[in-house]
């Protein structure tokens, strides 16, 4: 699926107030983090260094982003007993938090009654949607954006209940 969305850098460079993002996959095939996933796995361990080569270039517009007081809040649905990505992400947290990030999760099994979109998705200023598409196996497919005001309601709203019955990051135990 091409894509001609600017990337997520613009999209948050151009945020005014708030940037939310949902993520609702228990597993993300992001080729870029295949090998750090596979040194966790053989180690336990992951580099949570938000200067390191890996987190910089996220750390640079997170901290580019919050120091222009837009507030960026991530959620997570994920599954219990947790999959290894999601394990793997949940111990790469702090450095999303260290950069000025709030994050919170949700066990899936406590979402019910929650309307949610299909997709994960980035809400910008409570108006503009971008989307992203994954294959079956979790790797990014594309994206698309979208100002339509229902869409935009349904995300935020959605979002919204999620972010109330989430735990913060320091609070959610993995299982």
């Amino acid at each position: 699926m091409p894509s001609n969305v600017p990337p997520i850098t613009d999209l948050l460079d151009a945020a005014q107030a708030t940037a939310v993002h949902l993520e609702m996959r228990d597993v993300y095939a992001v080729s870029k983090e295949n090998p750090h996933v596979a040194l966790w796995r053989e180690t336990g361990e992951r580099p949570n260094d938000p200067d390191s080569e890996y987190w910089k270039p996220w750390s640079e517009i997170m901290r580019r982003t919050t120091a222009r007081g837009v507030q960026v809040r991530r959620a997570r649905i994920v599954s219990l007993p947790a999959s290894q990505y999601i394990r793997y992400e949940h111990a790469g947290t702090p450095v999303n938090l260290a950069v000025g990030e709030d994050v919170r999760w949700l066990a899936r099994d406590t979402a019910d009654g929650i309307a949610l979109p299909a997709n994960d998705f980035w809400l910008f200023d409570g108006q503009l949607v971008r989307y992203g598409y994954f294959d079956g196996d979790g790797e990014l497919v594309g994206h698309s954006l979208s100002e339509e005001h229902e869409e935009a309601e349904l995300c935020a709203h959605a979002f919204e209940k999620v972010w109330e019955r989430a735990s913060p990051h320091n609070e959610f135990a993995i299982s």
